[in-house]
């Protein structure tokens, strides 16, 4: 039989399969060949194929959508038809199928959706059925199954019982209050009121006395009847009270009330603070939580209750935004996702992380805070002992302090935000309103402990995403921060490898406290210079992150730039499955700080000692700040003190012998929650910045021959290399003496080239030498004809990041003027006072020249002139070269080697060149004292020139002015440099005011 069956079922597949292709494929023939192979193809999918059952959930799902899409094209016909048609399949049985909702319903219905198309591209009208109807058995079955077994007796004519009946005779029966064991009384309003009591006999079943306890009063519908309750005093203060207001107010009118049990008044004040938001004594309106006027107790008077439900309120409100904001950020889901994972409904803009940390840990609070709600309910169910709502809120008191202390901080930090305002604004204004409130209760003391580690748990979650950024930024080198909600964004414009990486990569964001703007400050050649214009215009930007802002800019500039370094990673990566993130870190930090607190010594006797003792101590080194400020009170001190000592790491701090006064937001204080941050925080990203940075310079020093490439720089532009430029810059000089043209740039580079190709072969290919346009104005003075000579040195990448254009436009200027001082030093140099020389200048003098003064005379007069001016110069060339150059250099090279990151290496590399710019006097503020010594240096060319051509070319009284013009600059020079040597503003002139003054005395 059973072989039978199932070649039955067999024989009726092979029939439904048939008929499926020929449905599908429109051939009625099965013959046809393309009939057969239709045939096998299905039977094979049919035999030898698994497919998975049909997810209900997600069938559910689909049908749900569809009428949601019918509804929002306002299809109102075809929603209401899909909805009521699905449902009646899903309920109706089909056949070989026990059930409704079966998986065989779900695996049809998702065929019907996988083959359907869409509604809305049909015209759709419901076809109307006509439900069979059943036919009633009309056979007795009654009758036959009675037939011979039970007796009628004596009175056929009985009429049936049945439980209706029943029901009726006992609701037609005496009351009993005796007999039922339970005190039923009324107040005065329900004697007036003519209604029937309700009470059963004695031997009625448990179940209704079970019944009559556990079914609560419809007390939310209108006019419903009043509940019984005590005749006590105390239980009918409010009809005593409306007594009395009639007797003594003529105009008083009673008005219609809506009675209440305290314990209702309970269960409604649990679920508003649920987050529950249809009630009946509460209601929301306009967004805000309100006490319905009518609703009262008996043993409460109105004012009394509304009072304290009013009070109740105000938490509900609160409790309400944040389960609005909880809401929206996670999308309306039942329940937020942790950080790091993202909700599906968030939309195409990324997700704000800073938001989503927030809301989940105040999720985390409100799931501790409805399991203590959970359990008041439990007790007021079992009734096991009295449950007041005085004891309710008594118990409640610590959450609701809570509730009120997160709904200050979210009005505070979330609510008064603007909507259109950046995300780098809300989460720096929300880590920082957090910050400060936890200082704020930090400071009260042992009062708010509580709150404190409240805000400080919503801290450490709430601060995840940016502990998170900043670890992926100084380990992996990446700034990932989608929302844009971090404190420092990457310029995508300025790609690693371009010289302008350092400078121009990333922006700081800050918030101004006095214009509430927010402003972007580029971090320029370095971090910290964003963080001392910040701190000069009163920005806060992210609080906690201030102290170490720059150790997190220079580690994630260095980190992204080895990673696009050409070195190997193996010695400075660590792997991530070895490594703990910083987060991870700062928790573990905190926890072990924390147990370090708890294992505190038990010996009483010895730890007030040492407390005595270090109060003592404590109290005179807080005496020397408060007396910096001019404060003079020794119980304040002792005060502060006091909280001083309850820092652990406090005597660390101060034990030292200097003592920091700063009263900036880096100074000690005597916060916990700062001392936190200094000890769990700041050294681990202090430790990375070293490894990162450390690791940078390590790579450019060796790697790309950093310090090499400074070193070309100042032999080349500051003519350190003594003998190669020599050979350069002595080739130019001989053709301006011989008043060939010079000015060829071929010519130049040739000789460049031969100069250093000689000694540095390596460098002849990065030197070259251009020639740029100049005023002709400028070139009518001999010592202006070397102005627009420019040399240029091609610095590789990275190198180039600190030796930028601008540092070879700076090397240019102290350049050109080492090459005027050394043409001048040349020119009188090279100058011959021999017999042969002077008969050959002396060839061509005028008559008036020899008449005025004699021959011999005269060219004394011009070797004392040359020994003058070749004083001057040698003294100005002394000076710049060993005072400046030389003792500055090595100073350089020294703080480069000590430099600790790339940011520090590029300021000493500025403020080198800065200083030798500076004391050489190439700065605007002392222009006056270049112009003079450029007069002195042409000067030194024109009488070189004049000595060249002869006194043929000698006008009268030319000696005469240039002696007085000398010595007139000369004068100017001794008495401007003495003065600024003296009032100390220029100390590294001493020497050449003193070189100076001693020339002079000698003229």
């Amino acid at each position: 039989f059973q072989r039978y069956g199932q070649l039955v079922s067999w024989l009726e597949t092979e029939e439904e399969v048939k008929n499926l292709v020929k449905q599908i494929s429109g051939i009625q023939d099965e013959e046809d060949q393309n009939f057969q192979l239709a045939l096998k193809f299905t039977w094979s999918n049919f035999r030898f194929h698994r497919f998975l059952d049909a997810n209900s959930h997600k069938v559910q799902r689909s049908v749900n959508g569809i009428y949601e899409k019918l509804m929002v094209h306002s299809d109102l016909s075809k929603a209401e038809s899909w909805v009521r048609l699905t449902e009646e399949f899903l309920n109706s049985p089909l056949p070989n199928t026990d059930g409704i909702k079966t998986d065989v319903h779900h695996s049809l219905l998702d065929l019907l959706l996988h083959l359907s198309d869409s509604p809305l591209n049909s015209n759709y009208s419901e076809t109307p059925r006509l439900k069979e109807t059943e036919k009633e058995d009309d056979f007795d079955w009654f009758g036959y199954l009675q037939e011979g077994e039970l007796d009628t007796g004596p009175y056929p004519d009985t009429p049936e019982w049945s439980e209706e009946e029943s029901e009726d005779e006992d609701s037609q029966q005496p009351l009993s209050r005796e007999d039922s064991g339970i005190q039923v009384d009324r107040t005065p309003q329900e004697d007036q009121e003519k209604t029937v009591p309700v009470t059963w006999t004695v031997g009625e079943p448990d179940a209704r006395t079970w019944l009559e306890q556990h079914v609560v009063t419809p007390y939310w519908q209108g006019h419903t009847p009043r509940f019984p309750h005590s005749l006590h005093l105390h239980s009918n203060l409010l009809n005593v009270w409306d007594q009395h207001l009639y007797n003594t107010d003529p105009l008083y009118l009673p008005e219609e009330k809506a009675f209440v049990t305290e314990t209702q008044v309970i269960r409604e004040t649990l679920w508003l603070l649920s987050g529950v938001k249809k009630h009946f004594i509460f209601q929301h309106q306009d967004g805000k939580v309100v006490v319905r006027n009518d609703v009262v107790v008996t043993h409460l008077t109105n004012n009394c209750l509304r009072s304290l439900l009013e009070h109740i309120a105000v938490y509900g409100q609160a409790v309400f935004r944040l389960q609005r904001f909880i809401d929206e950020v996670t999308g309306y889901d039942t329940e937020p996702c942790p950080p790091g994972s993202y909700s599906s409904k968030q939309g195409t803009e990324p997700p704000f992380r800073t938001y989503q940390a927030f809301v989940w840990a105040l999720y985390k609070y409100f799931t501790s805070f409805k399991q203590e709600l959970t359990t008041i309910e439990r007790d007021l169910i079992g009734k096991d002992e009295t449950v007041t709502l005085a004891g309710v809120l008594d118990r409640l008191s610590p959450h609701l302090a809570q509730i009120k202390v997160l709904h200050k901080v979210f009005c505070t930090g979330v609510a008064e935000v603007p909507p259109e305002t950046p995300n780098v604004v809300r989460a720096s204004h929300l880590l920082n309103t957090l910050y400060k409130a936890i200082i704020e209760y930090d400071s009260v003391g042992e009062a708010s402990q509580q709150a404190v580690a409240l805000l400080f748990s919503l801290w450490t979650e709430t601060v995840r995403p940016y502990l998170e950024i900043v670890d992926e930024w100084i380990v992996h080198g990446h700034l990932f921060d989608p929302a844009k909600e971090f404190i420092i964004q990457r310029n995508k414009d300025v790609p690693v490898n371009h010289r302008d990486f350092w400078y121009a990569t990333y922006t700081l964001y800050s918030i101004s406290e006095t214009v509430e703007s927010e402003e972007k400050l580029s971090d320029a050649a370095s971090g910290s210079s964003g963080g001392e214009q910040a701190s000069r215009s009163q920005l806060t930007m992210v609080s906690f992150l201030k102290p170490v802002l720059k150790q997190i800019i220079m580690a994630g500039k260095s980190m992204q730039l080895l990673k696009n370094l050409d070195c190997k990673e193996a010695d400075w990566c660590v792997a991530d499955a070895e490594r703990k993130s910083l987060y991870t870190l700062f928790l573990e930090s905190v926890q072990s700080r924390l147990r370090c607190r708890d294992d505190s010594p038990t010996d009483t006797v010895t730890e007030q000692q040492a407390t005595k003792q270090s109060l003592i101590k404590m109290q005179s080194i807080v005496a020397q700040h408060l007396q910096m400020d001019d404060i003079h009170d020794p119980l304040l001190a002792i005060n502060f003190a006091r909280l001083y000592l309850e820092q652990s790491d406090f005597h660390e701090r101060f034990s030292g012998g200097d003592v920091i006064v700063d009263r900036s937001s880096e100074s000690v204080t005597c916060q916990t929650f700062e001392l936190t941050l200094r000890s769990c925080l700041y050294p681990h990203i202090q430790k990375r910045y070293i490894e990162c940075c450390g690791n940078l310079m390590t790579t450019l020093k060796k790697d790309y021959r950093l310090l090499e490439y400074l070193q070309a720089m100042r032999n080349y532009f500051l003519l350190e290399a003594g003998d190669t430029m020599y050979d350069f810059y002595t080739a130019i000089f001989d053709k301006v003496l011989e008043k060939e043209s010079w000015q060829q740039l071929a010519f130049l580079n040739v000789q460049l080239q031969e100069a250093v190709g000689q000694r540095c072969p390596e460098d002849s290919s990065r030197l070259s030498i251009f020639l740029e346009t100049i005023d002709p104005v400028r070139k009518k003075q001999p010592v202006n004809n070397l102005d627009g000579l420019t040399l240029s040195y091609k610095v590789p990448w990275p190198v180039d990041i600190v030796v930028s254009s601008e540092c070879q436009r700076i090397y240019n200027q102290v350049f050109l003027l080492l090459l005027q001082i050394k043409w001048a030093k040349y020119s009188l140099d090279t100058l011959t006072f021999s017999e042969e020389v002077k008969a050959k200048r002396l060839e061509g003098t005028p008559e008036e020249v020899k008449a005025k003064e004699p021959i011999n005379q005269q060219i004394h007069r011009m070797f004392l002139l040359r020994v003058k001016l070749m004083h001057f110069v040698n003294s100005l060339h002394n000076y710049i070269v060993t005072r400046i150059l030389h003792s500055t250099g090595l100073e350089f090279q020294h703080q480069v080697q000590e430099a600790k990151d790339l940011d520090q290496l590029i300021k000493i590399h500025y403020r080198y060149l800065s200083t030798i710019h500076d004391r050489c006097l190439l700065r605007e503020k002392v222009s006056f004292v270049k112009e003079a010594i450029m007069k002195v240096l042409n000067l030194v060319l024109i009488f070189s020139d004049r000595w060249q051509v002869g006194f043929g070319a000698w006008k009268i009284g030319s000696i005469d002015k240039m002696e007085s013009d000398f010595k007139n600059c000369h004068m100017f020079l001794v008495t401007i440099l003495n003065k600024a040597v003296c009032r100390g503003s220029f100390p590294h002139l001493e020497s050449l005011a003193l070189s100076l003054m001693a020339g002079f005395e000698q003229c």
